[in-house]
């Protein structure tokens, strides 16, 4: 697939303007469109912010915001799109009116992905006449930075169309990796929530602080793991070692299957989070600024010292 052919997002939000910056960035042609007028209006306004948060220079800033189309008409958007992504709520019902209109207009040659974070893709494509050109783009937040983006097969996706989404993934500059199965979280978050819900256990049962598994984790495992995934590391001490911790503690872990209630409890009294100025822990007025700050700087800083 050459850069000069077209790309479509569907939804223009947080996640959908984060991909047609990536897109625009590496070249190609971009119409993004979203039923919220103000959402499009601002949409090149927001790429720019991003831009500039990354440390791009004017000139090609100007040269990234020339390659993206806003429009509010979904047919216009995807009518020579090679690609569509649709990044709009996680609401299964939405997602799949979406997709209904992009089958009636996008070409019939075009490859239909959803970007989710938990939605099994197989939901959310199962009303699809054309099923086999359809697959799941997860990408990661802030999508223009974060380089993974899980390429999730259904039952009925062609290998040939995963294939080619995995190859246009990665000529626009992401880490793409494939995901063979169509379960509910993929990889990451099915690799990021089970410590997410151990870490909650430790704080609710009196264990330690919130800060203090923050301070654990950013300041022992969390640092290597940019560059040692779990399973590497697992190899890197030996099976036989990994075998005896697990056999010491993985007994005495949090395994229930529900949300734990002391979540419920910290939103009834409305401990909502960092935006809300409480949550696991207190924040100040502009705790959330710094904090999107100091995660987009270490980003910028991870790109200069790691491999693509």
């Amino acid at each position: 697939m050459t850069k000069n052919r077209d790309i479509a997002v569907i939804g223009a939000g947080l996640m959908g303007h984060g991909i047609a910056l990536t897109f625009a960035r590496a070249g190609y042609h971009v119409h993004i469109t979203d039923p919220t007028a103000e959402a499009i209006a601002s949409v090149k306004d927001r790429v720019a912010d991003s831009l500039r948060l990354m440390g791009v220079d004017q000139l090609e800033r100007d040269w990234v915001l020339g390659k993206i189309r806003p429009t509010v008409d979904l047919p216009t958007a995807v009518a020579g799109a090679k690609v569509v992504f649709e990044a709009a709520p996680e609401k299964l019902e939405l997602k799949q009116s979406i997709f209904a209109q992009l089958e009636k207009n996008a070409p019939d040659d075009a490859i239909l992905a959803s970007n989710t974070s938990v939605i099994q893709i197989s939901k959310i494509m199962e009303g699809l006449e054309t099923r086999h050109r359809a697959v799941g783009t997860h990408w990661w937040n802030p999508p223009h930075m974060i380089p993974l983006v899980e390429v999730v097969k259904t039952e009925w996706t062609d290998q040939d169309v995963a294939q080619t989404m995995h190859d246009v993934l990665a000529e626009a500059g992401k880490t793409p990796v494939m995901v063979e199965k169509d379960v509910r979280g993929f990889i990451g978050n099915r690799s990021q929530h089970a410590p997410w819900r151990e870490a909650i256990s430790l704080v609710e049962n009196g264990i330690c602080s919130a800060k203090a598994v923050a301070d654990v984790v950013k300041a022992s495992f969390g640092r290597r793991l940019a560059v040692l995934g779990p399973l590497e590391n697992a190899d890197l001490v030996g099976i036989e070692l990994t075998q005896d911790i697990h056999t010491q503690v993985l007994f005495d872990l949090e395994t229930t299957p529900d949300p734990s209630p002391y979540l419920q409890k910290l939103r009834d009294e409305g401990r909502d989070g960092m935006a809300a100025g409480a949550g696991f822990r207190d924040w100040e007025n502009g705790d959330l600024e710094a904090t999107k700050a100091r995660v987009a700087n270490h980003l910028k800083k991870l790109e200069t010292i790691l491999p693509r």
